[in-house]
């Protein structure tokens, strides 16, 4: 409750800004990494299109907040987790190592008589949706498969069409995903002092205000981010060679030691209107955010390869080798 009156507060405070990164930075975001993905990936995902699409769905689930109680108060608690210094989830379990599931992770909290709604489980959102990007890369290898191979020509306008089909739902899958690392590289979308220093031991007078956490993500991006910079901080192609939990974990983690520097930054004047190094801070995470974003595309892509789909299910490869005709296991053999 402490974490969602905040949140309320916030948006009556500033509305429009309790946002990670705003409107303008999650498009600004999702954007920068679409353009970033290798020739690698399908092609439908590198035109201005496709481009354009992310940058826009990479706001939609800010968009869909306000949609009612049981949406809302499932689903807001995913864009963020509160990290303290020590480690811990609201000064409760360790985040690390990363609970196997979201289940697991709410047994954990709730032994120390706290719960996922308020201390949120963005890891647990950033796993979903990069596990159904995988699924669906899959699908879209078999469909795509299945259209060209004239032997399997009879169904070849079911194959076409679902392939479009699985094309929109990817689309929305990396803006979904989009959202969610965009968040996880705002720091203040990953710590306990999620807007102003809250009620911690303060020694370095921190800031209180609770319009915090807006004017940095909102008012800095908006004023003083500009897409170029963002585009042009972008990290070459990164494969962790580890699980996407360890990934996660990992890049989570990164965001989370940045809190106290930003504190510092804001405390030396370094947030107030025209300081540049309030937009080089908010760029630099902008940038490092796209960066895992299109990473994580990619090793969705390539793990898609050795995934299986539909029911009964079938191996990708044995579909791309013309070995399984996959009509029968998509249309659903119930």
């Amino acid at each position: 409750m402490r974490r969602l009156i905040a949140l309320a507060l916030v948006v009556i405070l500033a509305p429009g800004q309790a946002l990670a990164w705003g409107n303008t930075g999650h498009r600004i975001l999702g954007v920068a990494a679409a353009r970033a993905l290798p020739a690698e990936v399908p092609a439908f995902l590198r035109t201005r299109q496709a481009i354009a699409d992310v940058g826009e769905l990479s706001r939609e689930p800010d968009r869909s907040k306000a949609a009612g109680r049981v949406h809302d108060q499932d689903r807001d608690p995913g864009h963020f987790i509160d990290l303290h210094e020590d480690g811990t989830v609201l000064l409760g379990p360790p985040m690390l190592p990363l609970a196997t599931t979201r289940a697991d992770y709410e047994a954990s909290l709730q032994a120390h008589k706290l719960n996922s709604w308020s201390a949120g489980y963005l890891p647990y959102t950033i796993i979903d949706r990069w596990q159904q990007l995988l699924i669906d890369f899959a699908y879209w290898r078999v469909l795509e498969a299945a259209e060209n191979n004239r032997a399997w020509r009879t169904n070849q306008a079911w194959f076409q069409a679902d392939r479009r089909r699985r094309e929109a739902l990817i689309l929305r899958d990396i803006g979904e995903l989009s959202h969610m690392v965009g968040d996880g590289s705002q720091p203040l979308h990953v710590t306990t002092h999620f807007n102003g220093w809250g009620e911690y031991p303060n020694p370095a007078g921190y800031s209180m205000a609770r319009s915090f956490h807006g004017v940095f993500e909102g008012d800095v991006v908006r004023d003083s981010v500009r897409p170029k910079a963002v585009e042009a901080g972008v990290a070459p192609l990164r494969l962790c060679g580890c699980s996407i939990e360890q990934r996660t974990a990992d890049y989570l983690m990164a965001s989370n030691r940045l809190v106290v520097p930003l504190y510092e930054l804001e405390k030396a004047g370094g947030l107030a209107k025209g300081d540049p190094r309030g937009a080089a801070f908010a760029t630099r995470q902008m940038s490092a955010g796209a960066s895992e974003l299109r990473d994580m595309i990619v090793e969705a892509w390539r793990a898609s390869l050795d995934h299986r789909v539909g029911w009964r299910p079938i191996a990708v490869r044995d579909v791309l080798s013309g070995k399984v005709d996959p009509y029968a296991s998509l249309r659903g053999v119930d």
